[in-house]
């Protein structure tokens, strides 16, 4: 995140140049005002920037073993424009290294899925989980490794989590 705040600032920055640059080109008849609008558009568009390449920037430091399972994309309300051009929020991707069948049911599989998003810094977090492939049950896995239940879904033969998961 610091990273970030010092790339925004300095796009200002260059940008306030730029600028000043018009300014100095037109013996000083642009308007002063042009100098900040110039600024606060530089930092604003490397924001934007940054956050419609967020997914493509994470997706290419994925391992070969990570396939990417679902991806988000929801329109944000204080950013009107992501309702246009929606871009990737957040991702999901299983390990297929973790993928193991050792839970004694040959139809039930174990694994990790782990899931990425974008927000002022960025998140990542894990969980294991166990999937029926016959009934297309998936229910995580608490920390002490008992399944939860109550947060069981039943998926669809045609999601991509199915068929990585129980085609490997």
């Amino acid at each position: 995140m610091f990273w970030t705040f010092v790339a925004t600032v300095f796009c200002g920055l260059g940008a306030a140049g730029i600028a000043l640059g018009i300014r100095t080109l037109t013996k000083k008849k642009a308007p002063r005002w042009l100098i900040p609008v110039f600024a606060g558009a530089g930092m604003l568009g490397y924001l934007i920037h940054g956050e419609y390449t967020w997914y493509e920037h994470k997706k290419s430091l994925l391992p070969d073993e990570a396939v990417i399972v679902d991806t988000e994309d929801d329109g944000i309300y204080w950013r009107p424009w992501t309702f246009a051009f929606p871009y990737v929020t957040a991702f999901s991707t299983v390990d297929v290294d973790s993928i193991g069948r050792d839970t004694g049911n040959p139809d039930i599989v174990r694994f990790t899925l782990y899931r990425f998003e974008q927000k002022m810094t960025d998140a990542v977090s894990h969980r294991v989980h166990l999937i029926n492939c016959q009934s297309l049950e998936l229910v995580p896995l608490g920390s002490d490794g008992t399944p939860r239940v109550d947060n069981m879904k039943v998926l669809d033969q045609t999601d991509p989590l199915v068929r990585t998961v129980c085609s490997s």
